[in-house]
């Protein structure tokens, strides 16, 4: 709430399904009167805001003191109607949130630079869990969570059938619905054969030209579809890091998914970690995100990387933050 000032936009970012409207309500619940709630998902609103007027705006919203709008990627301009609406309607404050569908950061946040903070919401971390149980039950429920992410609705879902159905209708009914919509994508089918190229490849060093090569596309359709799937928070991009360019590797880069629980939706696998050949890359990928969510929840920003030398030697997190180096090893 400290951050919802008058004159300010709060953004709240993060993949669907991550509780990002859940946020939001307790939000305006907290703050009081005066609030004006719009869903940036119903046609009306968009309506509503078109006329990009200041005399319009000060009609709708005169005497409001916090404006919420959920899904707000989806209204045409929003980066210009939010400018207009905090640069001339006195006293009053801005949340906005994003499924990130259409990257609602990059829409927005040119027109809104100096107006606005962002925050970045991802699945539970650990950290978050053991504030409401013991380090037994965390204990006991590392290895399901290692399997079926962190999503939040998942903590009301004990059965484990209905977890997977849950997690595979997040992927059909969200996650790909969302990314072709961006940029006109119709071939629904190339972008899943990617997603499971990528899931199989997690924690290796992936190459753009063979990933083409596989899936009959060209290498910039390939680099286009995973730019766009990271921009709806499916996956992230782990870089080379390098001090020493002619004996460390730096073109290179990995690929890993923001939740275990989607990778594994994606190739259809929620074996137990007993039965698994890959456990090494679901602990890797868990305790890689759980950094970066440490970070993040922290409102720290840092860079995140790994590195390899020519030589072979590698580790599997680089961590750059206020100019200190850390290094990671997963075993």
């Amino acid at each position: 709430l400290s951050d919802i000032k008058p004159q300010k936009v709060v953004l709240l970012l993060g993949a669907r399904r991550v509780g990002k409207t859940v946020l939001m309500e307790r939000l305006i619940r907290e703050y009081g009167d005066g609030v004006v709630f719009l869903n940036g998902e119903d046609y009306t609103t968009a309506e509503m805001l078109s006329a990009r007027t200041i005399s319009s705006y000060k009609q709708l919203f005169q005497g409001v003191k916090l404006l919420a709008i959920d899904e707000a990627q989806n209204i045409p301009h929003i980066g210009n109607i939010l400018k207009l609406i905090v640069d001339h309607i006195e006293g009053l404050s801005v949340i906005v949130s994003g499924s990130s569908s259409f990257d609602l950061y990059n829409m927005a946040g040119e027109p809104l630079v100096g107006r606005s903070n962002h925050y970045m919401l991802y699945p539970f971390s650990l950290k978050e869990f053991s504030q409401e149980e013991s380090g037994v039950e965390t204990m006991q429920l590392l290895e399901e969570r290692l399997i079926y992410g962190m999503y939040p609705e998942l903590i009301h879902i004990s059965d484990f059938d209905k977890k997977k159905q849950y997690l595979l209708e997040v992927v059909n009914s969200y996650l790909l619905k969302d990314v072709l919509m961006i940029d006109g994508i119709k071939n629904s089918s190339k972008m899943r054969d990617l997603l499971r190229l990528v899931a199989f490849q997690m924690g290796s060093e992936v190459s753009y030209d063979e990933l083409a090569r596989q899936l009959g596309l060209s290498r910039n359709t390939v680099e286009k579809y995973l730019d766009l799937l990271s921009k709806i928070y499916v996956i992230y991009k782990l870089p080379a890091f390098s001090k020493n360019k002619r004996k460390e590797v730096t073109k290179s880069s990995k690929w890993y998914f923001t939740d275990n629980g989607i990778r594994n939706a994606i190739i259809n696998d929620f074996r137990v970690v007993s039965m698994r050949e890959d456990v090494g890359l679901l602990w890797e990928s868990f305790l890689i995100g759980e950094r970066m969510k440490k970070r993040n929840n922290a409102n720290e920003f840092a860079s995140f990387y790994f590195w390899r030398s020519y030589s072979m030697q590698e580790i599997d997190l680089i961590e750059e933050f206020n100019g200190t180096i850390s290094a990671f090893e997963f075993k």
